[in-house]
């Protein structure tokens, strides 16, 4: 038996008025996609618990198996696992982003424009220069830097357990700053951080270039997403399978270490919509004939897609996951002679409406091989058709127990 889990990251969405009151999902061109849930079985289910900020960490938690009220301690320090950081239990970590801020009049850092979460898609050599810079700056005994990929970079503070409340930039976009600085009894420093930050940045030859191209500056970090070392189960003793993860997105291949799978690492990847389609297929069927029996694949570019505000760049990316990915790893499949299932379902929804993450339930469906339903094509793999299903998960991460026979 194969088992092959694709997560199509913030790819479910609200109905839209331009699209008639569809959603992406719905207008997409999803061939394959649609094929597996005419044939198999769809519905919704509930990634995030109430009372949980709708992370990217919490969702995939559940996706993975994992109660997020049980395993979640802090998103980067799942991203730190997947640099290969190694956390004690007194560390405390954190993700440090490059972002665009827009300077207002006053010239008060708390007066700027958070504009871009990601700097415009910074490339991970651009972001090296400039996190050299930062670590000058602020590295000390106790507090290291260390580069992740593109946007996305971690700090580490020893030995110490800070009391703070940090916003995730990506919830805040198009809104000035100084609301949204960090809170809490520690927040002096890395406020004074952030705000330096930008002072060190905004005038260095890396930024002046991309403004020359028309593209974001990396002029400001923005902290956030801390939190301790996790414990989970290890995922391939729990489900009886041997593993791994396909991601460009460290958090993802950090849950995939903490859980005791191989991460691949695949040329081209970016985690938007000009990752390398092909290259993630093609390392999934290479990673079963090696003997590996169950892929987690996990596709970001809808999501970015969503933060962006690209309604259609989103229906665009769907496509190239159901043609370019999707389609290519069902084919083998199907010629390989062997049983195999296929679970598709978005991590949370992020809606274009609001370019942040949702709590609301996703879409998913699951195929069996060997147990395929009466084609129904009024199933299909969108938010509409699976909420008519009347097939509901409450917890998400039961959805995975199901999928397995657990």
């Amino acid at each position: 038996m194969k088992y092959l889990i694709v997560v199509p990251d913030g790819a479910a969405d609200d109905p839209i008025d331009s699209l008639g009151g569809r959603t992406p999902l719905e207008v997409a061109n999803l061939p394959m996609l649609d094929e597996l849930a005419s044939k198999g079985e769809v519905g919704t289910c509930r990634t995030v618990p109430e009372g949980i900020s709708p992370g990217s960490d919490s969702a995939n938690l559940s996706v993975m198996g994992y109660d997020p009220r049980v395993y979640l301690t802090g998103r980067s320090p799942l991203e730190a696992g997947a640099l290969g950081i190694d956390m004690k239990e007194v560390d405390e970590s954190f993700r440090v982003n490059f972002i665009t801020v827009e300077p207002t009049c006053s010239g008060r850092y708390e007066d700027f424009i958070i504009k871009d979460h990601a700097s415009g898609d910074i490339t991970t050599e651009e972001a090296s220069v400039l996190l050299d810079v930062i670590k000058e700056e602020f590295s000390k005994e106790n507090i290291k830097f260390y580069l992740g990929t593109q946007y996305r970079h971690c700090m580490i503070i020893s030995n110490q357990k800070t009391e703070c409340d940090f916003t995730p930039p990506h919830d805040v976009l198009e809104r000035t700053t100084g609301e949204y600085l960090p809170k809490g009894r520690d927040a002096e420093l890395f406020t004074w951080m952030t705000k330096k930050s930008y002072d060190l940045l905004c005038d260095h030859p890396i930024n002046k270039d991309r403004i020359a191209r028309g593209l974001n500056p990396a002029n400001s970090i923005w902290i956030w997403g801390q939190g301790t070392k996790p414990q989970l189960t290890n995922i391939n003793e729990k489900y009886g399978v041997n593993g791994c993860v396909i991601s460009a997105v460290d958090l993802i291949k950090g849950i995939g270490y903490f859980a005791g799978i191989e991460s691949l690492n695949i040329e081209g990847a970016t985690g938007n919509i000009h990752t390398n389609f092909e290259g993630k297929a093609a390392a999934a069927i290479n990673a079963y004939k090696d003997g590996k029996d169950f892929i987690y694949l996990h596709l970001e570019g809808t999501d970015e897609c969503s933060h962006q505000g690209s309604l259609e760049n989103k229906i665009k990316c769907a496509e190239y996951i159901d043609k370019r990915c999707v389609t290519p790893i069902i084919e083998y499949l199907r010629t390989s002679g062997e049983r195999f299932k296929v679970l598709v379902v978005p991590d949370h929804r992020t809606p274009l409406s609001i370019r942040t993450h949702s709590s609301d339930p996703v879409p998913y469906l699951i195929y069996d091989s060997e147990n395929e339903t009466a084609i129904d094509e009024s199933k299909q793999f969108n938010e509409r058709s699976a909420y008519e299903s009347g097939n509901h998960f409450e917890d998400g991460y039961r959805l995975t127990d199901y999928f397995f026979g657990k």
